[in-house]
């Protein structure tokens, strides 16, 4: 009866020692009775599952009570599964422990529901700390809507996409949109900025790697691919990974599997891929920075975002949108913009594009009286207010310049200065080297964390 029972079944002595293991358990493992008696059934379990299994079954034969526990048990053709280990005493009349009696059960798609709800917990929480300050794209120009058009067509398929467009014009937006209109709505959205990656660690970052792997790697780490299984992921700035990477991201994206960093073994992943460059990567692909191949497969279906000089009808409602969000954080009513500002706004060539716009509407608003909103032509131009014919010296000309290019990244980051996806990993300086800029150049950092 219990060769036949659809469980994996087993006994033990009362030294834990195996005496029986039925027929199903065997056909599992494929082990032998003769391998697998005694103590040889520890040949199935996962080599990293066996040393804390171990130490809850002793725990168990000292106390001598029954109870559970998780591990990976190997399949006869070498793959693992989770199953739940559960041992019950059986007693003699004086309630000494004359056997152990357990089973096995395959809890795998248990454990998989289970990591999918903590990959989007995590990619929750990503999205949480970098939301930004508008939750939608606003506008309503056509060569927007062409765009949103493009996007909506897109989102219906699961080919990768590449979106180009300069810093500042919501290449984001644009693949979150994307995502939550697609069939993946309800799984993780996982952003990587591949410019803020460690040369030496991208592979790993993306796709994990085995424990000792290489100096440091203490433990089995699981990859962004992996986290964003059934999901997707959006790779900002494709165009900085290192060539080992693209390699790898090529021969994910052809076989939709992935192998961990010193691993040997595929790991099939159902990932949709959006990715952003700010560049023509096809001087890259002729300098041999760029591998075509990877060009080839992100580049059959690209989007590109339009400046926001190319769409200029839409800089009122940014103003309106921006303005009425930053009033209400400062606790501030601006009701009205005036139409020499909006002339103002309309007249600037936005180099920035609507990341600048967004800066320059924050900065108006902490800074104005009252309702007023007011923005000085000197913050369009970069420039302090100088008398006609006073020339700009070289030292005030690169403070200038340093200035833009702290602020501008300080927005980016989200105030972040220290860490990988800091501003000073990004400008490529020391942190302490940022925080004395700061300071010297009366910077605001605060105003610029959300």
């Amino acid at each position: 009866m219990i060769d036949r029972i659809p469980a994996l079944a087993w006994s033990c002595l009362p030294d834990g020692s195996t005496e029986y293991l039925n027929r199903k358990w065997l056909e599992y493992t494929g082990l032998s009775l003769k391998e697998a008696l005694g103590w040889g059934w520890k040949a199935a379990i996962h080599p990293e599952d066996l040393e804390p299994l171990m130490a809850k079954w002793y725990s168990h034969l000292r106390s001598e009570e029954g109870g559970e526990a998780e591990a990976r048990l190997r399949r006869f053709d070498g793959e693992y599964r989770w199953f739940l280990f559960r041992a019950e005493p059986a007693r003699d009349e004086r309630g000494a422990v004359t056997r152990w009696y357990g089973t096995n059960s395959d809890i795998e798609e248990r454990k998989q529901a289970e990591q999918r709800l903590r990959n989007e917990i995590l990619a929750l929480r990503e999205e949480i700390e970098r939301a930004s300050m508008f939750e939608e794209i606003v506008g309503s120009s056509e060569p927007l809507r062409a765009v949103l058009r493009q996007a909506a067509g897109l989102s219906q398929v699961d080919t990768p996409v590449l979106i180009l467009g300069e810093p500042g014009t919501g290449k984001e937006l644009v693949a979150r949109a994307i995502h939550r209109q697609s069939g993946r709505a309800e799984r993780a959205f996982l952003r990587v900025d591949c410019a803020a990656l460690s040369p030496s660690l991208v592979v790993s970052e993306l796709f994990g790697h085995e424990k000792d792997a290489f100096e440091g790697a203490l433990q089995r780490r699981m990859g962004r691919f992996e986290a964003a299984d059934g999901g997707t992921i959006y790779l900002d700035d494709v165009g900085s990974l290192p060539m080992e990477a693209q390699c790898a991201l090529s021969k994910a994206l052809r076989e939709r599997a992935i192998e961990r960093l010193g691993g040997n073994r595929p790991i099939p992943v159902d990932v949709r891929v959006l990715a952003a460059t700010k560049c023509d990567l096809a001087p890259a692909v002729a300098e041999g920075g760029f591998r075509p191949d990877l060009l080839a497969i992100l580049g059959a279906s690209s989007l590109r975002i339009p400046p926001l000089r190319e769409r200029p009808d839409d800089i009122q409602q940014l103003v309106e949108y921006f303005a009425d969000r930053y009033s209400k954080a400062a606790g501030k009513e601006i009701r009205i913009v005036g139409g020499e500002v909006l002339a103002l706004f309309q007249a600037h060539d936005w180099p920035g594009n609507v990341r600048e716009l967004r800066n320059v509407v924050e900065r108006a608003v902490i800074l104005c009286d009252g309702n007023a909103f007011t923005v000085s032509e000197t913050w369009l131009k970069g420039e302090s207010p100088r008398r006609f014919g006073e020339q700009a010296t070289l030292s005030e000309t690169l403070s200038g310049q340093e200035r833009e290019m702290i602020e501008a990244m300080l927005a980016e980051c989200r105030g972040r200065i220290s860490g990988p996806s800091g501003a000073a990993t990004r400008l490529g300086i020391p942190r302490q080297t940022l925080e004395s800029k700061i300071r010297r150049l009366e910077i605001n950092k605060y105003r610029f964390k959300i």
